[in-house]
């Protein structure tokens, strides 16, 4: 059973691997790197191999938000004035807006850590040039990095015969459902399926599966997990 939380659905980078830009801003370069990170553990290793391949590098900053409901938030000045590098980079995180699934704007990126490397330039950007910088260097990776959301589903069984179970898979996915595999015993085809994680949802696939069977078709509902919907 995953960990219950607040949210069922966030966003998360599409992909592993990281995603950087390079800025310049009066003469000093800024590196952003964004990672997807499933832990504070993770975060902090990524953080610390940017440091170790950035070992000549005046500052490292960093910031990170884990969770689904976002609740590991931290931040890093890294020798910066306080609060002219992590915080800016962490609300840039926090106030990064997508959309939800019935087309709102939302902002609930998390499973993210950021790193700003900086090479100083040897002109001084003051406090304010330091938090737009920072930040920045932050929205600009975001804006090249491919965001999806992240959901969670409860995850169900229906029994079909072999001759039926091709066509249900086929008209469940026609009505939008999630078809995640067919397992076959030696007498049924147990068609698994991905629901939203909710009672409305999880009631509204139930009459869609009688309609589609005649009344005969029945879902077991079992543990729900997150899924990144691609």
């Amino acid at each position: 059973m995953t960990d219950q939380t607040r949210a069922n659905r966030y966003t998360v980078l599409a992909r592993r691997e990281p995603v950087s830009q390079l800025l310049e801003i009066k003469r000093s370069e800024f590196i952003g790197y964004l990672q997807r990170v499933n832990s504070e553990e993770e975060a902090r290793a990524f953080i610390e191999s940017k440091r170790k391949q950035y070992h000549d590098a005046r500052h490292v900053c960093s910031a990170f938000i884990i969770g689904a409901d976002r609740q590991t938030q931290r931040s890093n000045d890294d020798g910066e004035p306080a609060g002219t590098a992590g915080i800016p980079m962490l609300q840039a995180l926090l106030a990064r807006r997508t959309l939800d699934a019935t087309g709102q704007e939302v902002s609930d990126l998390s499973d993210i850590c950021a790193v700003v490397v900086r090479y100083f330039g040897g002109i001084k950007l003051g406090a304010g040039g330091l938090v737009r910088a920072y930040t920045d260097a932050v929205v600009q990776t975001l804006d090249a990095a491919p965001l999806i959301p992240r959901q969670r589903l409860r995850l169900g069984q229906v029994e079909a015969s072999y001759e039926q179970a091709g066509r249900l898979e086929n008209d469940l996915r026609a009505l939008g459902y999630r078809v995640l595999g067919t397992d076959y015993t030696d007498s049924a085809a147990l068609i698994q399926l991905g629901v939203f994680d909710d009672a409305a949802h999880q009631a509204q696939t139930e009459k869609a599966l009688a309609e589609l069977t005649a009344g005969a078709g029945h879902i077991s509902w079992g543990s729900s997990q997150w899924v990144d919907l691609t």
